[in-house]
């Protein structure tokens, strides 16, 4: 992707958790799903290793995700919130390269980017 791409969307659960051009993915991944993926690619130079995120658990079932963050049950820096709210869109790029994410570690101070709380669960 990095040498086809201008820009990348990262998906989990088939929801998109960042959306960046590609060498400002590559170099500052923001999401925890999208940086365990970039530590996953193959480092060509064998004198530099990259330091590797390993996810726990498998991953939900698409059909029946879990409440807010779909990704708390893996994310190794999940926060409270991450299990009942689900997380706002954050951009944390510039007016002329948006680098949208989702995630509850970029809070914002601006009520319009406030998380949305979940509806009440219809399961109980």
């Amino acid at each position: 992707m990095e040498h086809i791409s201008d820009r990348v969307a990262v998906m989990y659960l088939g929801k998109i958790v960042e959306t960046a051009e590609t060498a400002a993915l590559y170099a500052r991944s923001a999401h925890p799903y999208t940086q365990a993926l970039v530590s996953a690619i193959p480092e060509p130079d064998p004198d530099r290793r990259r330091q590797r995120i390993i996810l726990a658990g498998d991953a939900p079932n698409p059909e029946d995700p879990p409440p807010g963050c779909a990704f708390h049950p893996r994310c190794p820096q999940v926060m409270p919130q991450c299990r009942t709210v689900i997380p706002p869109r954050i951009d944390l790029g510039r007016p002329a390269s948006p680098h949208p994410v989702v995630c509850h570690l970029y809070g914002s101070d601006d009520p319009r980017k406030e998380a949305t709380p979940l509806p009440a669960s219809p399961r109980g």
